[in-house]
């Protein structure tokens, strides 16, 4: 899970796994594959950079036990 704030400062996370799309419009907005939506403080860049890190996370997990 990564942690995002919505707008009005409540901290959630969110599996970046089902993110399908990231806009900046100007909020940033991320939508799901299910659909759903929400709207963050974080720039699409820091919600990028959040992923990957997530991302790594998971693979250096899997060839520390591999």
């Amino acid at each position: 899970m990564i942690e995002l704030t919505r707008l009005n400062g409540t901290v959630f996370g969110l599996n970046p796994d089902l993110i399908e799309v990231v806009d900046s419009t100007p909020d940033t907005v991320i939508t799901l594959t299910t659909g759903r939506k929400f709207i963050v403080k974080e720039s699409r860049q820091e919600v990028k950079n959040l992923v990957l890190s997530y991302k790594k996370a998971i693979f250096a997990e899997l060839f520390k036990l591999g």
